[in-house]
């Protein structure tokens, strides 16, 4: 049974809090935090850059319109379903170690992704570094959150959000620059030297003590639980390549019944693994809150309408109407801005109001954007018809991820933190490739590149976006349910997001 927590609670922060003046502060840590906070930088800026080279990516390769999708997809899923096992790996061999490790693959993995000469070789690339990021970013906020302590902690973590949607807003525009100035590899070649200084300068400056650096002991090494982290990473992937399977073949196909029928056992046999195992990766009982429910829900749906508006608006802005992928950037980067300015109003609109009013406010904008991108013409124009439904989803989906990640939050005990930060920033990444998945799936041929005299019909993405407003009319509907009753405890500070 799904419990209801209370609806105050701590603010978002997995970890505890131990108090100013406990120890000696760490030599050189804004210095680390800057290469922390770098590196995190370009696992964010490589959700998005993708998408304004997708049509460049998929002519230079000749990739179909499933190769598209699992060019974004591998990488999201990967980085998603494997965080928690990152986190947890973390704490067994060793954040610094994890944190180099995770930053060793995920600089290969993208110097392998620019070098790639077909879809095969960048989708598993991608995946590679999606594997990496995932060991990187769990490490990487554990070791800035045991370096800073009382206020120097708040200011650090709030660095730390930050990068969030400057990575995102910057991927976009930096997309369009490197993809018309010096090609579409570079979109992943940047990554190695900046990954390489990063890795140097860590290395170096990074020491990771035995004990807490003010004092505290360090947390007691647990297992990995492969066999969760197995089945976690299956599920998913199976789901989405059945809905890929999809758009070619029908529901009623074998290629596609069976994975979906793949994906529903491997949910299954991970549920068992985590009740029967010492250690599991993530104990059940943690999902039964309701406010955890409600909030990676309320995740899923922003985040995969939000990825999948951009995977929708590249194709349509370069392919339908011919602009460059720089033009197409520029489009996307007052966009950037919505997000981030909906997400702000939204903290004071939950501070007054409470959750519930919130999520519903900004999921129905969402939905009003994408029915207003549902009107998009093959002779249509970017400015007139793209950008004012783009802008008003924007706001609104903006609201939907503070909602979900404070919400998610309230209530928590310092003990499950870490594991429902964890489960929020997972059902973030599924949710980007779920969504992409979906809306590919939706929009069929109008996807393809348009090999052949006639172009590819435009009705598939006018489909596409529909689907995207029935979900945020879901989400709407699902946060009002689910999400706690009531406003933030005052007392706990403001709330923000992560």
């Amino acid at each position: 049974m799904i419990q209801e927590s209370p609806p105050h609670g701590p603010a978002h922060h997995p970890v505890q809090h131990h108090g100013e003046g406990n120890g000696p502060p760490v030599p050189r840590r804004w210095a680390t935090l800057a290469l922390l906070c770098m590196a995190q930088f370009l696992l964010i800026v490589d959700v998005t850059v993708i998408n304004v080279a997708l049509p460049t990516v998929g002519d230079a390769l000749d990739l179909g319109p499933g190769e598209l999708t699992w060019a974004v997809t591998a990488y999201t899923l990967c980085f998603g379903s494997l965080l928690i096992l990152g986190g947890r790996a973390g704490d067994s061999f060793g954040r610094k170690r994890m944190f180099l490790t995770g930053l060793l693959v995920f600089t290969a993995a993208s110097l392998l992704s620019g070098l790639a000469e077909g879809g095969g070789a960048l989708i598993t690339s991608r995946a590679a570094q999606g594997v990496g990021a995932a060991l990187l970013s769990p490490a990487a906020m554990a070791i800035i959150t045991s370096m800073f302590d009382g206020p120097e902690r708040n200011r650090a973590l709030g660095v730390w959000a930050a990068i969030g949607g400057s990575g995102a807003a910057f991927g976009v525009l930096l997309g369009g620059v490197l993809t018309t100035s010096l090609g579409w590899r570079w979109i992943f070649f940047i990554n190695v030297p900046i990954g390489a200084v990063v890795f140097a300068c860590v290395a170096v400056l990074l020491k990771e003590p035995a004990v807490h650096p003010h004092g505290h002991s360090a947390e007691p090494r647990k297992g990995v639980d492969p066999a969760g982290a197995l089945t976690m990473t299956a599920a998913p992937g199976l789901l989405i390549y059945g809905l890929v399977q999809a758009r070619d073949h029908g529901f009623g196909s074998t290629s596609v019944l069976l994975p979906l029928l793949g994906a529903v056992v491997c949910a299954g046999v991970f549920v068992a693994v985590e009740r029967s195992v010492r250690v599991p990766l993530v104990r059940l009982s943690v999902l039964t809150r309701r406010n955890l429910v409600g909030g990676g829900l309320v995740m899923l749906a922003a985040s995969g309408v939000l990825i999948s508006t951009f995977f929708l608006c590249s194709l349509y802005l370069q392919h339908v109407l011919g602009l460059s992928a720089l033009k197409t950037g520029l489009v996307f980067l007052p966009v950037a801005v919505a997000i981030t300015l909906g997400a702000h109003f939204s903290s004071r609109v939950i501070a007054l109001f409470g959750w519930r009013p919130a999520a519903a406010c900004g999921f129905t904008l969402g939905a009003v954007g994408s029915l207003l991108l549902s009107r998009v013409e093959a002779g249509g124009g970017a400015w007139t018809q793209v950008l004012p439904g783009f802008l008003v989803g924007a706001v609104g989906l903006g609201a939907g991820f503070v909602c979900a990640t404070t919400s998610a939050m309230s209530g928590v005990p310092h003990e499950d933190m870490g594991l429902t930060s964890g489960l929020v920033n997972t059902c973030h990444e599924l949710g980007a490739a779920l969504g992409v998945a979906v809306v590919a799936t939706v929009a069929g041929t109008s996807l393809d590149t348009g090999a052949g005299p006639a172009a590819p019909p435009v009705s598939g993405f006018d489909s596409a976006f529909v689907a995207c407003a029935v979900i945020s009319l879901g989400a709407a509907v699902i946060g009002g349910v689910l999400l706690p009753r009531g406003r933030p405890d005052p007392s706990q500070g403001p709330v923000f997001a992560h």
